[in-house]
């Protein structure tokens, strides 16, 4: 039965010939272990598409219900929270493969003749990615989101003539809000996804057209050709396996929280954009004034021609390492400088001590209500109500403090503090605070 359906779909669809194209493509030198990040590039895209396609369901991109909605798939949709994961370590996962990939095809000279216009649609796809990544970044419509495309999008101010112009087409006018918000979804789940599916059928095209490259060594290429399937199928397969797999736990076992809900008026927050942003995140702390503008679009627009225009640039036409010595001393550096801004964010981020934004906001509030005039910390303001310096040792609950800031009277009878007019968010804050206020004994 089997086999009489596929000659009937052979005779209308020509599935033999197909097949032949795509599966037994001669591989020059055989089939090796080191070819297989192209395929688990494309399976990761598609992970991705298939877990974005299942989070848009319930997501709604507007700024009154995108953070309640991704918190809905979070903890009330029956395993929205792995899907979310998937989707969070995917988009990792993805720019690793495709940063092999890239570095494996550079590493091999496969840039060169005839292949260059290969390499300049590649240069494109991660482009294209990391669009991706800026875009998605602010769905989630928290603190972090909200900040991190503030900062991203205020470095294309920087551009002159056009980056007024480009600002508020980025945002849909001149602050964030609904419309940006908007215009990232609709880029992020239409635009970029029907970019990227013509740039992978551009870039299949062309390998099909060219064929793939091999190892370096012309004499090894020579001796022995493989078809791409079985061995080459199975290696592909097997990585695809294995990166679902650890993906797959990461979801499983590291829950991607959310910050607090986004406030345009808190300018304490301080964003961390991902982990593949952080090396460029820590270079603009170093071209601060006026250096910046270096820094946000003159380098970045030089590296990006520069890396889209080195098969162009690269004349020798020797594809063996050793005989390559500015290509790979070129990249070297690059990596060098990549990897060194990425290890001081990294330090900055999880070693040196940091203040939590709520207890931040706390301080804020407490000295935007003259508490000093009252209280003393450390040494410093009145002596009319009790020394706040270690109020944490003997005050341990955050309900007591709530309800002693709400209504004084009705945990503390006779107290001659008044009542303050602070909302939920800022009762929390300032109650952050004052819990900060500890001894280094009572400090975990």
């Amino acid at each position: 039965m089997a086999e009489k359906l596929y000659k009937w779909l052979d005779a209308r669809l020509k599935l033999t010939s197909l097949s032949h194209t795509l599966l037994d493509e001669p591989i020059p030198g055989g089939v090796s272990w080191i070819y297989v990040f192209g395929s688990a590039t494309l399976f990761l895209f598609c992970l991705q598409a298939t877990t974005g396609m299942f989070l848009a369901l319930y997501y709604v991109p507007s700024p009154d219900t995108a953070y309640d909605t991704v918190q809905f798939i979070q903890h009330e949709v029956l395993f929205g929270w792995f899907v979310r994961g998937l989707h969070h370590w995917g988009a990792s996962a993805v720019m690793v493969a495709i940063g092999l990939h890239l570095l494996q095809v550079y590493l091999f000279g496969a840039y060169k003749r005839p292949r260059e216009l290969l390499w300049m649609v590649g240069v494109c796809l991660l482009l294209i990615m990391m669009g991706f990544g800026f875009t998605g970044y602010l769905l989630p419509w928290d603190q972090n989101a909200y900040w991190a495309t503030q900062v991203g999008t205020n470095m294309v101010a920087s551009v002159p003539l056009v980056g007024d112009v480009l600002v508020r087409v980025l945002r849909g006018g001149d602050t964030l809000g609904a419309l940006t918000l908007s215009r990232f979804f609709a880029v992020h789940t239409l635009f970029l996804p029907a970019l990227i599916v013509f740039g992978i059928a551009v870039h299949l095209f062309l390998l099909r057209r060219v064929g793939p490259a091999g190892p370096w060594s012309l004499e090894q290429a020579r001796q022995r050709s493989e078809p791409f399937y079985p061995r080459q199928v199975y290696m592909d397969a097997m990585v695809m396996l294995g990166v679902f797999l650890l993906v797959a736990t990461l979801a499983w076992t590291v829950e991607f929280p959310l910050a607090d809900r986004a406030d345009p008026a808190d300018h304490t927050f301080t964003p961390v954009p991902e982990w593949y942003f952080l090396f460029f995140y820590q270079f603009l702390k170093y071209m601060s004034g006026p250096l910046e503008p270096l820094a946000t679009w003159v380098l970045p627009g030089l590296f990006i021609l520069g890396l889209l225009l080195w098969p162009l640039i690269d004349h020798n036409p020797e594809r063996r390492p050793s005989s390559r010595p500015i290509a790979l001393a070129a990249g070297g550096a690059f990596l060098l400088v990549v990897f060194a801004l990425l290890g001081v964010s990294l330090w900055n981020l999880y070693t040196l001590p940091k203040t939590d934004p709520s207890v931040a906001r706390g301080k804020a509030i407490f000295a935007q209500h003259q508490c000093v005039a009252c209280h003393r910390i450390h040494g410093d303001g009145g002596m009319v109500g009790p020394d706040l310096s270690y109020v944490a040792d003997r005050r341990p609950d955050r309900q007591w403090h709530i309800k002693h800031l709400r209504n004084p009277q009705s945990v503390s009878p006779g107290s001659i503090m008044p009542s303050f007019p602070l909302n939920e968010k800022d009762l929390n804050d300032l109650t952050s605070y004052l819990l900060n206020l500890k001894s280094e004994s009572h400090k975990s």
